[in-house]
C-alpha cells in the first residue's frame, strides 16, 4: 500500500507520511507513506494507492478527488487537528478505514 499525503508547501506532509509509516512498520503492514505537494500531485498520483489531502487543500478537494478517480486510488480529507497525532496511529486508522470502506471515506 503506497499513501501519498499532500500539503500545500511539503512540510506538514512530509511529517505526517513519516508518522504513519512508523505507525504501519510498528504494526508489520507493508505500507509505504510519502509526501508530496499540490503542485506535484499530478505526478505523486501515478504512484499511489491512498491520498491523504492537508485540511488546508479543502478548496481543492473536489479536483483531486477528480484526478485520482481517473487512476483508482482513494482520496481521504484529513481533519483539521490531524498534526496533533504525533505517533501516527490515528492517521493511519484513516487510512485503514478507507480501505476497508472506500465510499464512506473516499471519492
Amino acid at each position: 500500500m503506497r499513501i501519498l499525503v499532500v500539503c500545500g508547501a511539503g512540510a506538514s506532509s512530509t511529517f505526517v507520511a513519516q508518522r504513519v509509516r512508523h505507525a504501519a512498520h510498528d504494526r508489520g503492514l507493508p505500507y509505504s507513506a510519502f509526501a508530496g505537494t499540490e503542485l506535484s500531485l499530478p505526478i505523486d498520483l501515478d504512484g499511489a494507492d491512498v491520498v491523504l489531502v492537508g485540511p488546508h487543500l479543502a478548496h481543492a478537494l473536489e479536483r483531486i478527488r477528480r484526478d485520482a478517480a481517473a487512476r483508482g486510488t482513494t482520496v481521504v480529507l484529513l481533519p483539521p487537528d490531524i498534526f496533533t497525532d504525533l505517533d501516527g496511529s490515528r492517521t493511519l486508522q484513516l487510512v485503514r478505514d478507507a480501505i476497508d470502506a472506500p465510499e464512506s471515506l473516499a471519492t
